[in-house]
């Protein structure tokens, strides 16, 4: 299938910093419905969040394996989510990524978006050095036997929403109390772990945007300031200056 032709194809780029997950994935349904209805152009949600366990449609809650007292010390919440996939973490020190693209600007194949979004990642990771590859019968981006990159997604009227998670400096003993992506027989890494190092989180989100303007075909990328609050997602105004 080919890239539809489209000389000026703009990407808006929102980073929110840190936030809680419920309310991002809240503003992810918000933007969705905006995007399918051709009101906004494609956008990228760069975000860290609060730690958090996700379980996704195909999940089961057996892989928390994390005790009460596990979560409370942590301070992780559990929420179940409507993207694909299992069970994974979210917390500080990784980048995660929400595109809310629309396929029909690109190539209508979720395979051909998910091998997208690895390649993505996997050629930011060359900016470190580091070789990473895919795994058969998994998504995401791997290291040897661990995973660096999770990825889940929804997609309605081929709108994508949800993404991927990058870990970056990751507290990678947060993933003991889940068995991540229900794989049991391998590991979690994170690029600090790598490099031995402590990583720039701009610098890392500054790769990533750079690749995925390229392998997305952007031609144009805008920075937009939103405001963000939780409480403005009881609003249904929310995001409109977006």
């Amino acid at each position: 299938m080919n890239m539809k032709p489209d000389s000026s194809k703009q990407l808006s780029l929102i980073d929110l910093g840190r936030q809680s997950y419920r309310p991002v994935w809240e503003l992810q349904r918000h933007l969705q419905r905006l995007r399918i209805d051709q009101k906004i152009p494609d956008t990228l949600i760069f975000v860290e969040h609060n730690p958090v366990y996700t379980i996704g449609k195909n999940g089961s809650d057996a892989h928390v394996i994390g005790s009460e007292t596990f979560l409370k010390s942590k301070g992780i919440d559990v929420v179940h989510v409507d993207r694909g996939g299992d069970v994974t973490y979210h917390g500080p020190g990784q980048l995660v990524g929400y595109p809310i693209f629309d396929l029909n600007q690109h190539t209508k194949s979720i395979s051909w978006y998910m091998r997208q979004l690895e390649t993505t990642l996997m050629e930011t990771l060359k900016h470190w050095g580091i070789a990473s590859e895919r795994s058969d019968g998994y998504t995401g981006v791997w290291i040897g036997d661990e995973k660096i990159v999770a990825m889940g997604v929804r997609i309605s009227r081929w709108v994508t929403m949800h993404g991927f998670a990058f870990n970056v400096n990751t507290q990678l003993d947060h993933f003991d109390g889940i068995i991540p992506c229900g794989i049991f027989h391998r590991g979690i890494t994170s690029l600090e772990k790598r490099v031995g190092h402590k990583i720039d989180l701009d610098e890392v989100k500054k790769i990533v945007l750079e690749k995925i303007q390229k392998y997305f075909n952007f031609t144009e990328v805008k920075r937009e300031e939103v405001a963000f609050a939780e409480w403005q997602l009881a609003d249904p105004r929310v995001a409109q200056k977006v």
